[in-house]
């Protein structure tokens, strides 16, 4: 019997650490997103799972990979599949980059730091937000990797040109400008539970966090979180997080306009990309001003609800503009198969920030290497299952539309 048994089962072996232990049944980002909901209270949660209004945008950001079928083909030679792409000048291992996310360690004391660490271990591009919680600085200290850095463009043009020299000083490659952001989306989510940020505390956000031992520990064992890159400049209060919250909601630039490109170009020798196109009239434009590339971004349903899911753009645009400068998908990745969509309708790489967020507050830095791992894994296994060796040979022929 014991024979019998030996030759068809296997114990497991324990896993001492509880993060790898929480991230061994972590199939897929909605694990990662189950996990991330159980360990954070649930306004923090909000703050990163939820989008603008109605949610609409986010949810079709999604849905819109329902729409589509692949095209296999038989009998190809994919004993070799390379995931790699050229994006921007640089030769990239995986088709995909690492989106900017405002006041990250919120989800984890690490922040943005871990999620540096994680990308370049791998060679995948990670952008630090203007609105992050490390410095430029301190995210390049800690990556040998490719940077960009998403830049709101404020009132204070002085501000906006030391963060450019900070830029060239610490070697970011590329200044991905937000196009879609010159008011906030109204989330209605954080309305609902009082969050702000910085968090304000109430009875219900005490009672919450209690409920959260392990995030709660952390959070008060860590130094104070704030918007890092504005701390200690000339002429403003950077003393607290309230302070420097209410300047950044008083630098949104409504004014700014396509003829603001040439000031920058002026200040910026990197590549310029602009993140947050949503039509294929603005892409037409882009590529007039001779800009590097576009990022096709509703913001994750975060800004304007009702605005078109990405995917759908995606061959419109690249039918518009492709081969003229680069066009990154963002919205809705969840799965490798989602970025060989993205890829085969004509976009050179993706972006995304949810899954890696989730990932962050379910374990940590083990947590993003988990995501890195479960993404390449995926797109391997869907680029051999096309019977395509390559992620930069896939072509409309690999995908049609659902009928």
């Amino acid at each position: 019997m014991i024979r019998t048994m030996r030759s068809v089962v296997r114990f497991r072996r324990f896993e001492p650490n509880r993060a790898k232990r929480r991230l061994s049944r972590a199939a897929s980002v909605a694990d990662l997103r189950d996990l991330a909901r159980r360990r954070l209270p649930a306004g923090v949660f909000d703050y990163i799972d939820g989008a603008a209004e109605d949610e609409l945008t986010m949810a079709r950001n999604t849905s819109a990979f329902d729409q589509w079928e692949f095209v296999p083909r038989v009998l190809r030679d994919v004993s070799d599949v390379d995931t790699s792409v050229d994006l921007l000048g640089r030769h990239h291992p995986l088709p995909f980059v690492f989106s900017p996310t405002g006041f990250t360690r919120i989800v984890c004391p690490d922040g943005e730091l871990a999620v540096a660490r994680a990308a370049a271990r791998r060679g995948i591009t990670y952008c630090l937000s203007t609105l992050g919680t490390r410095t430029i600085e301190e995210v390049r200290g800690v990556s040998d990797g490719p940077l960009w850095f998403q830049l709101y463009f404020w009132r204070d043009r002085g501000l906006v040109a030391e963060w450019l020299q900070r830029m060239r000083d610490c070697n970011y490659e590329a200044l991905l400008l937000a196009v879609d952001t010159p008011v906030f989306g109204r989330r209605e989510r954080d309305v609902r539970r009082g969050f702000t940020l910085p968090p304000t505390l109430g009875p219900d956000t005490v009672l919450d966090a209690l409920r959260r031992p392990a995030w709660t520990s952390s959070l008060l064992r860590s130094e104070p979180i704030g918007f890092a890159n504005l701390k200690g400049v000339a002429g403003y209060d950077g003393s607290s997080a309230l302070a420097l919250a209410e300047f950044a909601h008083n630098q949104f630039n409504q004014a700014l306009s396509w003829e603001d490109l040439s000031w920058l170009r002026e200040r910026w020798g990197g590549k310029l990309v602009l993140k947050g196109v949503q039509s294929v009239a603005d892409a037409a434009l882009a590529a007039e001003h001779a800009v590097d590339g576009i990022i096709l971004s509703n913001h994750g349903g975060r800004q304007l609800d009702g605005a078109p899911p990405i995917l759908e753009l995606v061959p419109k645009v690249a039918d518009a503009v492709g081969g003229e400068l680069a066009v990154i998908c963002e919205g809705g990745i969840r799965r490798g198969s989602h970025i060989a969509m993205a890829l085969a309708l004509g976009a050179d790489a993706v972006m995304f920030g949810r899954p890696y967020l989730y990932a962050l507050a379910a374990a940590g830095e083990a947590g993003l290497e988990h995501l890195i791992d479960q993404f390449t894994e995926d797109l391997t296994r869907t680029l051999a299952l096309l019977g395509v060796p390559a992620a930069s040979k896939l072509t409309p022929a690999s995908i049609h539309p659902r009928k």
